[in-house]
């Protein structure tokens, strides 16, 4: 009497094996024996592993886990090519087994890639994003090109479809009861996906295919590592350098010091001060991974430590928002009248701030959903030529007009540079952009500028 198959079975984000071989326990080593089931157990993201070890092995199985099948009917609407960069993107992906991380910068075409992969691949796709706002461009750009119904599950809809846009928030909540409806995972700015809640959209999903798409893996944690696992290694990668002048706009990048002036000057040496003190008493080294952590520990322990924190604060927005921003960000304005200007800043005060001082529209997290769109379609159409925003911009809103960005304050974060750059990269006949950021000299704010100048992607694209 022949062997009975090995069964395989999804349930609420975990693979079920009635029986597992000692080669299959060895290609898939998260695999347990569940005493209380009698069934062995693996993370849903280990259906690709267990799949290929039951073909190697030669014996009899069958497939209850996989809930897709191939689209035959998949095919794009329309006439639509890689760039010579896109094409090595895809062949680097296929040659990665169809599984890793392409690096291209903001403006570079990463959701055409994504689509040209889908009408390829021809599997179920759920397409992973941070945002509303992006969502709906996913859907906007899938729907041109891929036609049929595109779903959306997020932002008060749940519609599923064959190619479905979520945002990670929604497919966290359905990730164990769908985890088996997709073949093909796409995960747009993947340096969200290692987080200790994201990385289960990624775990509870069987799909063999994955794909994720970022400007920079990098985090500020260390656990860029983890999208090896979850999605696969960085296959490809380009940085706005190479592509700029061809399939991205010129760019120059302009420092402007600022200067602080003498009552801001005594009041920042006064409270960093302050801060600086409880550091050395208290042997914190903030260049240290935990240093940070460490800092916002002990100062939550005493009100000395409190009001070091409040020095901290202190400090940190009379370097961000000094007297003299307001005045450059005129001058600014000035300069570049008839240009679609984009100013950030670190936080929204200083941006209602520039808001109120010059009459600009302002938009940040607190926005509602309308009247952010009014905004953004005033300023594509240019009956606003200038938007004011905190961090809303950064990521995930297409403004390809833009050409001119004053950085009035940031974050030491390679990738807030990276994005920002991208807002105004988009290419046009004859286009130059230009980047000015505001920095204010002896503070803080200069040498986080510094530190940051060291990476590849900031620095001058004309340097070697």
């Amino acid at each position: 009497m022949p062997d009975a198959p090995t069964v395989l079975d999804f349930d609420k984000g975990t693979l079920i094996l009635s029986d597992a071989s000692d080669a299959l326990r060895s290609a898939v080593p998260d695999l347990r024996w569940d005493k209380r089931t009698r069934h062995f157990r693996a993370p849903a993201c280990r259906y690709r592993e267990i799949v290929l070890a039951l073909h190697h092995a030669g014996l009899p199985w069958e497939d209850r886990a996989r809930g897709y099948a191939r689209l035959t009917g998949l095919s794009l609407k329309t006439d639509l090519r890689p760039r010579p960069y896109q094409a090595a993107a895809m062949q680097a992906w296929r040659d990665s087994d169809m599984r890793g991380v392409v690096c291209l910068p903001t403006g570079a075409g990463k959701t055409i890639l994504a689509v040209l992969l889908i009408a390829e691949v021809k599997r179920p796709a759920l397409i992973h994003v941070p945002t509303i706002d992006l969502m709906h461009q996913w859907h906007s750009v899938l729907t041109t090109h891929l036609g049929g119904d595109i779903g959306l599950l997020g932002g008060g809809y749940k519609e599923l479809r064959d190619i479905t846009v979520t945002t990670y928030d929604s497919a966290l909540l359905h990730a164990t009861a769908r985890g088996n409806r997709f073949g093909f995972a796409i995960f747009d700015e993947c340096h969200h996906l290692p987080g200790d809640q994201y990385r289960f959209a990624a775990i509870s999903s069987i799909a063999p295919f994955r794909l994720g798409l970022t400007a920079t893996p990098e985090r500020t944690d260390g656990l860029e590592s983890r999208l090896d696992d979850l999605v696969g290694p960085i296959c490809y990668q380009a940085d706005i350098r190479e592509l700029r002048g061809s399939s991205l706009a010129s760019y120059r990048v302009e420092t402007l010091p600022m200067e602080l002036s003498e009552s801001e000057r005594s009041r920042y040496e006064s409270e960093r001060g302050i801060y600086l003190d409880f550091l050395r008493r208290e042997r914190i080294n903030l260049g240290h991974r935990n240093g940070w952590n460490q800092f916002l520990w002990r100062s939550s322990q005493s009100p000395e430590g409190r009001r070091a924190f409040q020095a901290y604060l202190a400090q940190k927005r009379l370097s961000q928002a000094a007297e003299a921003k307001l005045a450059a960000v005129w001058e600014l304005l000035r300069r570049h009248r008839g240009d679609r200007l984009l100013v950030f800043t670190q936080d929204n005060d200083m941006a209602y701030r520039i808001g109120t001082e010059f009459l600009l529209p302002v938009l940040t997290h607190q926005t509602r959903v309308k009247e952010r769109e009014a905004f953004l379609d005033a300023f594509r159409e240019g009956r606003l030529p200038v938007l004011v925003t905190s961090k809303v911009l950064n990521e995930g809103v297409d403004v390809p007009e833009a050409n001119v960005a004053v950085v009035v304050s940031g974050s030491g974060s390679v990738r807030e540079h990276v994005q920002r750059l991208g807002r105004i990269l988009r290419p046009r006949p004859g286009k130059e952009a230009v980047l000015y950021e505001l920095v204010t000299r002896g503070t803080g704010e200069h040498f986080v500028n510094q530190r940051r100048r060291q990476h590849r992607a900031y620095q001058d694209p004309d340097s070697p």
